[in-house]
């Protein structure tokens, strides 16, 4: 008999007959996952009404010791933030907000949490309003309670997701108790990939397919085994082309009262957001989705023609001091043009002071580095400032360029990169920006190697994965203030 073993979980043996070796113990822990999970629930639930009650007392006493001298009545804070907390947990109850298997990851709680904090506030207030008891509590209180609500709860999360993430990378916490069955390399390649045990995952079984000659032997005895084990979770672990093998399994497992999920295939570790969609009655797998919805467009646009023609406006006296220093520095254009390409690579001209003695805009662009002979003296003081790019306003108004967004390279040095390196084109699917994330995380200067120029890709394609207004203006923010967006500067 062969035997595997899966790291943070019991060795499973495989036999080659297909079946797998059994521990008694592993049919006790179903109650008691069934238990971990309720009373986790009800822990979160819990925690969230403590941190909303507090948040009122908190708000109520603070501002009333500042603006009185007294606490003020501290009993109908704490009834106030009693009732707000009843409509969040209702709010998350029906949403299923928590489910154990949501706190193996930050990732989405801020934008949900302050989603579902502005429902049950918003629904406060106007039960307040309704019912004529907005008098018994201040304005200012309200935005206290308000803000510090969101901080509490934002706090809480933030500190069950480390809690929750920790237990389970050492196998005290199993969200769901899973039963793998496929052929032996795909199993193993899962249990090597995604290392499920760390996501909350306990593997209480694997059963090993042989082949299609004995493919009706073996899954009946895996899901006899499945029936007794009681799995949350039956993953079948086979190669999407193999349709006969899956659909024999589906329908093998369609029997056994647990969810049942195809193996994730390789080509989903590259996209994080894969789901399944429906459109009337298509359903497809949806791998990536558009950077930004029809609205968000429309909302950054507005954000940038707003800004960009405010800028332009209040700069004008500088764009003339520098106009002038340009043409009494060196011979040659205020501005310097260069092809480059933008949304969709279509292709436009970039707008910037001229800062070398240069021109180039052919399929050689020679980089600018460091103590660059080229480099003019007030183009080095420009570009250590950022001065050079101002210049770009003129094509975020024309609707060329974003405030925000991936910064555009030259056309030879897109047509290079895009040859080596992976999703490098992606970058032209978001308007391309005066500043970027990347920019912002000190990714600036020579890219003259392919490592640099792929460290910047990667702050692109975060950005473009993960955009938001409130992103926007922290790059913005940070461009301003931040010494990491001058660094590298040449």
């Amino acid at each position: 008999m062969r035997r595997r073993h899966f790291r943070g979980q019991r060795e499973l043996g495989f036999a080659s007959s297909g079946q797998f070796k059994l521990d008694w113990t592993d049919w006790l822990p179903k109650t008691g996952a069934t238990l971990l999970r309720g009373g986790f629930s009800f822990a979160a639930g819990m925690a969230d009404v403590a941190a909303i009650i507090a948040s009122a007392v908190g708000a109520g006493l603070g501002y009333h010791w500042l603006a009185y001298g007294w606490a003020g009545p501290t009993d109908m804070f704490a009834k106030i933030g009693l009732f707000v907390a009843l409509l969040f947990i209702v709010a998350n109850t029906m949403r299923s907000e928590y489910e154990i298997s949501n706190y193996l990851t930050f990732n989405g709680h801020m934008r949900r949490t302050f989603a579902l904090w502005n429902v049950a506030f918003v629904g406060s207030l106007a039960f307040a309003f309704l019912t004529k008891t907005t008098g018994a509590f201040s304005r200012a209180t309200v935005v206290f309670f308000y803000a510090g609500g969101a901080l509490a709860l934002l706090a809480g999360r933030a500190a069950l997701v480390h809690f929750v993430r920790s237990s389970a990378r050492a196998g005290a916490i199993s969200a769901r108790r899973v039963f793998l069955v496929g052929y032996e390399k795909e199993v193993e390649a899962f249990s090597d990939r995604h290392q499920p045990w760390a996501n909350g995952m306990r593997i209480v079984a694997a059963a090993v397919l042989r082949g299609p000659d004995t493919l009706a032997d073996d899954l009946a005895l895996a899901a006899a085994s499945a029936r007794m084990l009681r799995p949350d979770d039956v993953y079948i672990l086979a190669p999407w082309s193999e349709t006969v093998t899956i659909d024999a399994c589906v329908e093998t497992f369609l029997r056994v009262p647990a969810s049942i999920h195809l193996g994730p295939e390789r080509v989903l570790d590259k996209f994080i957001d894969a789901r399944i969609s429906k459109f009337g009655s298509v359903s497809s797998l949806h791998i990536v989705r558009r950077p930004l919805t029809s609205f968000e467009v429309a909302a950054k646009r507005l954000f940038d023609i707003c800004v960009a023609g405010a800028s332009l406006v209040l700069l004008a006296p500088l764009f003339a001091l520098f106009a002038l220093a340009i043409k009494l520095d060196t011979r040659g254009p205020v501005f310097f043009l260069q092809r480059r390409y933008g949304f969709n690579q279509e292709p436009f001209r970039i707008w910037k002071f001229r800062s070398m003695t240069t021109m180039d805009d052919g399929r050689h662009v020679a980089q600018a580095q460091r103590d660059d002979p080229r480099i003019t003296r007030v183009g080095r003081f420009m570009r250590r400032t950022n001065i050079d790019e101002l210049p770009q306003l003129i094509n975020v108004l024309r609707g060329e360029m974003s405030l925000v967004g991936p910064r555009p390279h030259a056309m030879a040095h897109d047509q290079k990169f895009e040859q080596t390196i992976a999703f490098y084109a992606r970058r032209h699917n978001m308007r391309p920006g005066i500043t970027g994330w990347a920019q912002v995380n000190g990714c600036r200067g020579e890219t003259d190697t392919e490592d640099k120029m792929r460290m910047r890709v990667e702050y692109d394609l975060h950005y473009i994965d993960n955009w938001s207004a409130l992103l926007d203006l922290k790059i913005l923010w940070l461009t301003i203030f931040s010494r990491k967006a001058y660094r590298n500067a040449v």
